[in-house]
């Protein structure tokens, strides 16, 4: 016996939305490190070597947050492409057995 696959499409939608502010409020932490990455490396520069510390650390950091950034956007996607999937599928499906 078949299952049936249900799908609350306006609250999935809202999860979508919600993955994809999240990868817009990390695309804007990642602006904010490289900022702050440039002016460490101004200070490292003038030679206030712990600028220089502090700035090798957020250089660590930022290409995880574009990582997590990209990686939200992709789950957007994916959700959304799994709705219109779902929407399409009832469409098709119900074709097959006509």
């Amino acid at each position: 016996m078949a299952q049936e696959v249900l799908m609350d499409i306006p609250q999935v939608q809202k999860m979508a939305q919600s993955f994809g502010t999240f990868g817009d409020v990390l695309q804007g932490v990642s602006k904010a490190l490289e900022v702050a990455i440039n002016i460490l490396k101004v200070t490292a520069f003038i030679g206030l070597v712990g600028g220089a510390a502090v700035e090798a650390y957020l250089g660590m950091i930022k290409p995880r947050v574009d990582q997590l950034a990209n990686k939200m956007h992709e789950l957007q996607g994916d959700i959304q492409g799994a709705i219109s999937n779902y929407e399409t599928g009832d469409q098709s499906g119900s074709a097959r057995f006509r």
